[in-house]
């Protein structure tokens, strides 16, 4: 266990450097409190790791989250609205708390540095851009290639619709609104509670609370569209009103992301006026930005789920995306897609040179 020392003072061994360099500072009968400084490592790391071997969609560590957001609702959902509350507080929060245990036990018995290893993992498992860039990529190969009914067949099969005789339009449309609200929830919304929350101790516990948010809001939903296991209306609204407000703050730091390094105006203009054109409210926030960043048209009529849909893997659940009106802009081309990689990449810069700033603020404050 650490020993006590005076705040402000000279470091006195390499101790109290590296845990000032880790933004952990203790006093006797005081939790370590974690902040900034790893966090960014620890983001940095799992990117990269990410990037260069991806988790597999079929890997136990997502089955077993399924299993678990299966288990709760049929042990807890009864009907009730207060059940609905409880199950999803169970299949959401436990895990959460059980990663928040996990990271104070490794912060406490061994040291920042495992700490900061755990937090690469819960990141690296719960971020996910390789996880839905190999179904875009295929896409827009296809559509470059001019094999359109290859594309319609790739898009069909990412999200389990009936895609039909979809023109080259449409196709690339439904490429973007799928790929952008996959690239928030996916990275940027895991980044931003993950980061919240590292700051104020508690580890890498935001990104499993809010990819466990996202999963089961739509799960649940998935399941009982399908027959599969029949979810009451409870369950359902208690877990769609959790999410809608989880997302809340991150769907906009996205859209001011995407504005930030797309077409300013034209993205603050579609999120201030065009936003409401979409069904979901924060979904609406990122799609009416991303129309207004890169100047697409965006929205209209969605497509619909199979009949005979296959068993997703992972945390992978389709869109299930309803109707909605046109945002103004051009009409969608395969340009657009190259545009919507630049502008998710050169967000990801952004966040990452930002909370490097803020690490340095903190090193050196």
């Amino acid at each position: 266990m650490w020993a006590l020392r005076a705040a402000g003072g000279v470091p006195a061994s390499l101790e109290d450097v590296l845990l000032r360099f880790g933004g952990i500072t203790c006093s006797r009968g005081l939790a370590p409190v974690s902040l900034p400084p790893m966090s960014f490592f620890a983001i940095l790391f799992a990117l990269l790791i990410e990037q260069a071997r991806p988790l597999a969609r079929s890997n136990p560590i997502h089955a077993g989250l399924r299993a678990w957001a299966l288990s709760v609702s049929r042990n807890f959902d009864a009907g009730k609205s207060h059940h609905g509350w409880v199950a999803w507080s169970l299949a959401v929060l436990v895990p959460a708390l059980v990663t928040l245990g996990i990271h104070w036990l490794l912060l406490w018995g061994l040291g920042w540095p495992f700490a900061v290893l755990w937090s690469v993992a819960v990141l690296y498992v719960t971020l996910g851009f390789r996880q839905f860039s190999h179904h875009f990529t295929g896409i827009r190969d296809a559509l470059e290639e001019g094999d359109e009914d290859a594309a319609r067949e790739r898009l069909a099969h990412w999200q389990q619709v009936d895609v039909g005789a979809l023109p080259r339009s449409e196709i690339v449309r439904h490429v973007i609104e799928y790929s952008v609200l996959a690239a928030h929830r996916h990275v940027f919304g895991v980044l931003a509670w993950f980061s919240v929350l590292a700051a104020l101790g508690l580890g890498p516990t935001g990104a499993v609370l809010y990819r466990l948010a996202e999963f089961v809001s739509r799960y649940w939903h998935y399941k009982q569209r399908t027959g599969a296991l029949p979810a009451s209306e409870s369950l359902q609204q208690a877990s769609a009103q959790a999410w809608t407000a989880i997302d809340w703050l991150p769907a906009r730091l996205t859209a001011l992301s995407f504005a930030v390094v797309g077409s300013f105006e034209e993205a603050i203009e579609g999120w201030r006026f065009h936003a409401q054109r979409f069904p979901n409210d924060n979904d609406g926030v990122v799609l009416a930005a991303t129309a207004g960043a890169i100047n697409v048209r965006l929205g209209g009529e969605a497509l619909k789920a199979r009949t005979e849909l296959h068993a997703p893997q992972g945390l992978e659940i389709d869109a299930d995306m309803g109707d909605s009106d046109s945002t103004p802009g051009r009409e969608p081309e395969v340009g657009h897609l190259r545009s919507v990689v630049g502008l998710v990449w050169r967000s990801v810069v952004v966040w990452m040179l930002l909370l490097a700033l803020l690490t340095l603020a903190r090193l050196l404050g």
